[in-house]
């Protein structure tokens, strides 16, 4: 096997590891699991607000 032929292999297998990760991305299954992580910067700005307020009156 020459150099061509190992760069072209290797742009094949290349090729189908991306077509896997975008199908997976994209499967329904994943759907709330990415709609969560989405979410999670605005959930944990309201937990740190949230134990702000209660430790405000746990201390004064």
């Amino acid at each position: 096997m020459d150099a061509i032929m190992l760069h072209s292999i290797w742009t094949v297998v290349l090729l189908v590891v991306f077509v896997g990760i975008v199908i997976w991305a994209w499967s329904g299954k994943r759907k709330e699991a990415f709609r969560d992580a989405a979410n999670l910067p605005l959930e944990d700005e309201e937990y740190v607000n949230s134990s702000k307020k209660s430790g405000d009156k746990l201390h004064g």
